[in-house]
């Protein structure tokens, strides 16, 4: 019996040159008993869940085995330097030695036989010329030809290193005895192929540049108050709980709370928020935001891998390392189209002999099959996609857990959105201020702060907290329970409650608060009332608002096709108010929260295929009920695990950008797929009809695997 997969580990490879490389990587690891890996060429990682009683040795041992090299990745901490993006290309110059070389080889191919009728003494020049190409430009293919032949397996680099070396032996042979030269398809072949791969490896590297972007936001450096003094200090040795201080300009070291000072802080390149938000005192700030202005002493919460911007890190790589089923048919596919492409040249050898041509021409024809069908697109139409897709998601504030989601979000039909904290804000305001005939707003407002401002209730911090002012002080503060407050303020006795609070202390409302009351419960907000001096003097209205473009956010969700549904624990009054004003029509209220994953299920029980928007502990069942959890990353830990999408800030917009984001990318990976296999299809039965030159087909093989990732960066342009 298999053990069950506890414990996970990432693995850079090197040495891997295609997909087939990939793919008998992730079938090695696969076969240790209790291990479950999935590589990905484009990363160039491997991500292994593995058993208790199986070491990262093991592993290790296992890819060393396929003949490839590797080695644990550390955790990823914002703080430390990323991947070196300036690190220059070690194929370049054996691509601008082919390069030069293979210009004067091709002129003298074509100028030659004008000149001596034949060609044979410039024959020899160019063989000369084709030597160091044919050996030291293209040994990378030839060196990992021959690792793989010794394990048993073929690659592209088969296929590439056997059309060189075959036309250059029998080009040899020609000189030698009499027949066609095609040393001019060696040399440019080699040529053609490294410029590919050169060009490959610059492309792969701007789809993952949003990552890097992300991972070197994080502070290198930071200032520590240290006994009062600021000690400058590498990040690395900042403890939790330490004070340290950022200057304005400076990023954010990392997570913490404000404990003195006051600024903006600009979070745009971690949430995609374009307004810089404004701090002080209690205020939360995450690491690597921008402090616009101001001086700020900021204690640490959190430091490397625990960071906000290191969990968000984590996410974006998990989704870029994962593949979607149709990838994963892609895989099965190169795994065994290699050894068929073998066969395949070696028949179309064998019948142009067996139909009478002549031997160049079956040898042009076998080449050309090699050389063209190399199975590098299909490798990269996946990995490229989900690079830039997700690193664009990880820009506009939208996390994508894994290629799976995208498959979601095309089938999604019905999307369910939490009332409190997604819909709305989460946090009472005050709305409304209505005063008595015999009293002014400013009065009652400042009074009902006044008594409020005692209270820890979160009525009366919503009345307390919109006061501009400094209320008066207030003394003899009762409070009670289930119905409201009082105290004396400025000499008066003053009681803040519920209007039967006042009736029953002899303070009743007159007909215009009564309709206040009548006004603001129809509506679904709380009415406070506030009287003094024998008679009731005000209502004060307070509710739950929505948030900022909550109703834009509904309206992009019907016009992708969903509908939307509200579900919340309020009464069908306060509920039936906020829908309408947001344009929803679907409402279930007076939900539980352990109820909320049942009305899920419901839905989908009705054939419906549903997403889950919501942020609070009390959603996380229902997030991973849904076929598609979207969780506001304001929220709770336990939404955000349970998420499949997590937005980063707590705007309801993100919802159809994300779904819009989730399709243009999985539309981009069925684009590349359908481009991989139809290329092959198309040119290897040309190849084998001898309608393709050896030399265009390299060319060919190339442009296929940089279409793939020039489709794939298009998704950096989307805004959304």
């Amino acid at each position: 019996m298999t053990a069950s997969p506890s414990r996970q580990l990432e693995l850079a490879i090197t040495g891997m040159t295609c997909a087939s490389c990939a793919n008998r990587i992730e079938r090695k690891l696969n076969r240790l008993d209790g291990v479950s890996a999935s590589v990905n060429y484009a990363t160039e990682k491997a991500r292994v869940e593995y058993a208790e009683g199986i070491g990262a040795d093991d592993l290790v041992a296992a890819v060393v085995a396929a003949g490839y090299d590797a080695a644990p990745v550390p955790d990823v901490d914002p703080g430390s330097d990323a991947e070196p993006s300036g690190a220059p290309d070690p194929l370049i110059r054996r691509l601008v030695v082919a390069a030069v070389l293979s210009v004067p080889i091709v002129a003298i191919a074509m100028l030659a036989p004008l000149a001596d009728g034949h060609g044979t003494g410039w024959a020899w020049v160019t063989f000369a010329l084709a030597t160091p190409v044919v050996t030291w430009a293209a040994w990378p293919f030839h060196r990992a030809a021959l690792a793989n032949l010794r394990h048993g397996a073929t690659t592209m680099d088969t296929l590439v290193s056997l059309g060189v070396v075959v036309s250059y032996l029998w080009s040899l042979g020609a000189l030698l005895g009499s027949g066609e030269v095609y040393l001019e398809v060696a040399a440019t072949v080699t040529t053609f192929l490294l410029a590919g791969r050169v060009l490959e490896h610059r492309a792969k590297r701007s789809a993952g540049e949003a990552l890097r972007a992300l991972m070197t936001l994080g502070a290198k450096q930071v200032h520590v108050l240290r006994d009062g003094v600021e000690v400058t200090v590498p990040i690395g040795r900042l403890a939790v709980g330490e004070l340290f201080v950022v200057r304005p300009g400076e990023r954010i070291a990392t997570d913490g709370v404000v404990e003195s000072g006051a600024s903006a802080v600009d979070a745009s390149l971690l949430t995609g928020e374009p307004v810089p938000v404004e701090v002080g005192a209690g205020v939360p700030v995450t690491g690597g935001t921008l402090n616009t202005h101001g001086r700020l002493v900021v204690r640490a919460s959190g430091v490397g891998a625990d960071t906000q911007l290191a969990r968000i890190a984590r996410l974006v790589e998990e989704a870029q390392s994962g593949k979607a089923a149709a990838q994963r048919l892609a895989d099965r596919v190169s795994a065994y189209f290699v050894p068929t492409v073998l066969v395949i040249a070696l028949l179309t050898f064998v019948g142009w002999l067996v139909a009478g041509q002549p031997a160049s021409g079956a040898m042009s024809a076998a080449v050309a099959v090699l050389i063209v069908a190399c199975p590098c697109a299909l490798g990269l139409a996946t990995p490229t996609a989900l690079l830039v897709g997700t690193g664009r998601g990880a820009q506009l504030g939208v996390l994508l857990r894994g290629p799976e989601v995208l498959e979601s979000t095309r089938r999604v039909d019905t999307v369910v959105l939490d009332k409190t904290g997604t819909v709305t804000r989460g946090e009472l305001r005050l709305i409304e201020v209505v005063a008595g005939a015999s009293a002014s707003e400013p009065d009652v407002r400042r009074r009902a702060a006044a008594v409020e401002s005692a209270s820890e209730h979160p009525i009366a911090r919503a009345i307390a907290g919109a006061d501009s002012t400094n209320p008066p002080s207030v003394d003899d503060f009762a409070a009670l329970p289930g119905l409201g407050a009082e105290g004396t303020v400025e000499g008066r006795r003053v009681v803040v409650g519920r209007p039967d609070l006042l009736r029953s202390r002899g303070l009743p409302l007159d007909e215009a608060l009564q309709d206040a009351v009548e006004r603001a419960e129809a509506a679904g907000a709380t009415a406070v009332a506030v009287g003094w001096d024998g008679s009731a003097r005000g209502v004060l209205v307070v509710a739950d608002t929505l948030k900022e473009g909550a109703a834009d956010a509904v309206a992009g969700l019907r016009r992708l096709g969903l509908e939307p549904v509200l579900l919340t624990g309020d009464h069908e009054r306060a509920a039936r108010t906020v829908a309408g004003e947001v344009g929803i029509t679907a409402v279930i209220s007076g939900v539980l929260p352990e109820e909320k994953a049942a009305h899920v299920r419901a839905l989908q029980g009705e054939g419906r295929v549903v997403a889950m928007v919501g942020d609070g502990v009390n959603d996380a069942a229902a997030l991973a009920t849904a076929d598609l959890g979207i969780a506001m990353g304001t929220g709770a830990d336990a939404a955000i695990a349970a998420g499949d999408l997590t937005l980063v800030r707590g705007d309801l917009g993100l919802v159809p950008t994300a779904v819009r984001l989730a399709r243009a990318t999985l539309g981009t990976i069925r684009a590349n797929l359908a481009w991989a296999f139809g290329y092959n299809v198309v040119l290897i039965p040309l190849a084998v009809s001898g309608r393709l030159e050896p030399m265009l087909a390299g060319a060919a093989m190339a442009l296929s695997s940089l279409c793939v990732v020039g489709n794939s960066l298009r998704l950096r342009r989307f805004s959304g």
